[in-house]
């Protein structure tokens, strides 16, 4: 059967790395790539350093607001599944290509199937909790990464198509590691194993106002760590703009966006790890870092529950408390699975289109 996979940002392209070459195995793959990601740092990168096929189709779309980026997606993914005409249609986690690329196939009578269904933040306010939602609910084919989201599904009314086949994203990470291990990142920025703290930040609530970020860089500051910050293009926009990437500068290891190898390396080896992001928490966690998370709510629930994730919002100290004092005081429940959740995915596929 033709499958139709969209992709278009850092996230999708992780979790396409270890399924888009199971699915190859027995079915015709249709990569659809819409731009979002554009930058080398941010996009290309991480086809060449895990393997990723070439897409088929590049859309091009680029940044924007959510409305008009969400928008011209829509347009251009429906006249290529007009011209493909794909027995189902494949989506990824909770970006604007996600809900783009279901509402697309949707409305063209195309099965979708979601990658990473039943994850609920219960933050309306967060562009992608709004994703999710509405991803889940044109869904015909439901993966959960856990049981709690296949619970969430179920408290919503979703119980038809819904599989627990774990999380892709630890096939991924565990198909890389031994390559990781090799990367030289921590000599190029002069890091010592455990003796740093890697941080990251990148949503709105986050970066769009000079009070939250102004926190965050001031706590960093002060932190009396080592910290390396891997900055976001959009978030170095805003830390010129208000002033304040002088000031990181003289204090923080500052980078470009890293490729998923030598992020990989970088973040298997931090003491902590400082995030706003739902991926980063989740690697953090399976690679048993800390972390600390610099939200007021997670869809991760599970690195809350197992005690090896922190909130603590913009608030300067929550952050340094932490930075300072957390650390987990139980072993994990491995809630992800055992990286067999691509077989899954394909098993589940051939099952309810009757493939042999």
């Amino acid at each position: 059967m033709k499958i139709a996979s969209m992709i278009g940002a850092r996230p999708n392209f992780i979790k396409c790395a270890a399924l888009s070459k199971t699915i190859r195995k027995e079915h015709t793959e249709i990569l659809i790539h819409t731009g979002q990601h554009y930058d080398y740092l941010m996009d290309k990168v991480f086809f060449d350093e895990l393997s990723i096929p070439a897409p088929d189709y590049h859309l091009n779309v680029g940044s924007g607001p959510h409305g008009a980026q969400t928008g011209e997606m829509l347009k251009r993914i429906e006249e290529v599944l007009l011209k493909e005409k794909p027995d189902m249609v494949l989506v990824y986690g909770d970006t604007n290509t996600t809900i783009a690329g279901a509402l697309a196939a949707v409305k063209l009578h195309i099965p979708v199937a979601h990658v990473e269904a039943g994850l609920r933040s219960f933050d309306r306010t967060m562009p992608e909790e709004i994703n999710r939602v509405l991803t889940d609910h044109c869904s015909d084919l439901l993966f959960c990464p856990t049981g709690n989201a296949i619970r969430n599904l179920k408290a919503e009314g979703i119980e038809k198509g819904v599989y627990n086949t774990g999380d892709v994203m630890v096939e991924t990470l565990e198909n890389n590691r031994k390559i990781a291990d090799k990367s030289d990142i921590l000599e190029k920025l002069k890091l010592k194993k455990k003796g740093y703290i890697v941080a990251t930040v990148h949503r709105a609530s986050n970066t769009d106002t000079l009070e939250n970020l102004g926190s965050i860089v001031s706590t960093f500051l002060e932190s009396g760590e080592k910290i390396v910050f891997p900055v976001h293009p959009r978030v170095e926009k805003y830390l010129k703009q208000y002033g304040l990437y002088e000031k990181l500068e003289k204090g923080v290891t500052l980078t470009k966006p890293l490729g998923y190898i030598e992020f990989l390396k970088l973040t298997s080896n931090a003491k902590k790890i400082l995030t706003d992001s739902g991926g980063v928490q989740k690697e953090a966690y399976m690679l048993k870092v800390p972390c600390i998370t610099m939200r007021e709510n997670t869809e991760w629930v599970e690195t809350i529950e197992d005690g090896w994730n922190v909130l603590v919002g913009a608030d300067r100290e929550k952050i340094s408390s932490a930075i300072k004092d957390f650390m987990p005081v139980k072993e994990q429940k491995s809630s992800y699975g055992k990286g067999d959740a691509g077989k899954k995915i394909v098993e589940a596929i051939n099952e309810t289109f009757n493939y042999n």
